[in-house]
């Protein structure tokens, strides 16, 4: 609730974002108010509270109030910040879902087109591509590695850091890293980035905005995901980085006739290891 305020909140009337900045900054305390109280505290009128929580899908005051406080219970620590330890499989499986859903839904509307399409362009110039990742996006890594390798265009995977160090060290000008992490703050691939810059290929980094990665990157594409990897497994992060491998690839076949002629060699040499859909 209180992410789908601030992302609102500039949509909002001068009259109800004055309640969405009492609320953000005081949000214990909104849960706990009267109409009455909050709207004194907003120095509004209690229909414009209630024309606030109507903006943000709720009912009314007292639902508003009832999803803000669900929304500020801690989850289960380390596993997931939306899943209580007494769920059932159908609320767990409910909430993991909508989650994902609703970080999709946001990482995509503060995407920075024109970082995206960049990217595109210097992929499909690239004379090397490589991603590199650690832990869950090391695996974001590996799934760019596959959709790339279908191209047939010189691409690099590696989950040692050694081979990743030596790759990076060995990048010329026109060759292209793509650096993969939610936090960006992880020192050994900020260390990537600036071995791979200093020999002059060009670094990009799919990573959370003002980090130390996105900084170390000539370009990055910046995810808005809330979901703190420190405390919780990496689950929504990890899905909005496959999506954006996902858009990345598309695009480099939409500009790329060859690869999209090569990709279709790929899928007909590949049926002959798969049994027929009709049988």
């Amino acid at each position: 609730m209180l992410e789908r305020i601030h992302q609102f909140r500039d949509s909002l009337s001068k009259s109800e974002q004055k309640v969405a900045d009492a609320i953000l900054t005081a949000p214990q305390t909104a849960i706990h108010s009267s109409i009455a109280t909050l709207a004194k505290i907003a120095n509004v009128s209690e229909p414009t509270v209630n024309r606030f929580c109507r903006s943000l899908n709720t009912k009314g005051f007292p639902d508003f109030k009832l999803a803000l406080a669900q929304s500020l219970a801690n989850g289960t620590p380390y596993v997931n910040r939306n899943v209580d330890e007494n769920d059932t499989t159908d609320a767990l499986t409910d909430k993991i879902f909508e989650s994902a859903v609703a970080s999709l839904n946001m990482a995509k509307s503060s995407l920075d087109i024109i970082a995206i399409n960049r990217t595109i362009n210097l992929l499909t110039q690239a004379k090397k591509i490589s991603f590199f990742g650690y832990g869950a996006s090391s695996v974001v890594a590996h799934d760019a590695m596959n959709k790339f390798f279908r191209f047939n265009v010189p691409v690099i995977y590696f989950d040692d850091i050694v081979m990743q160090r030596m790759s990076c060290m060995n990048s010329n000008q026109g060759d292209v890293v793509v650096l993969i992490s939610h936090s960006g703050r992880t020192k050994s691939l900020v260390e990537l980035a600036e071995i791979a810059s200093s020999n002059g290929a060009t670094v990009i980094a799919i990573t959370s905005q003002g980090t130390p990665l996105a900084k170390a990157s000539q370009l990055s594409i910046l995810l808005d995901v809330p979901e703190d990897t420190d405390i919780y497994m990496p689950m929504v992060s990890r899905l909005a980085q496959l999506t954006i491998i996902d858009v990345l690839a598309t695009g480099f076949t939409l500009r790329n006739s060859a690869a999209r002629d090569n990709l279709k060699r790929v899928k007909e040499a590949l049926k002959q290891s798969r049994f027929d859909k009709s049988k």
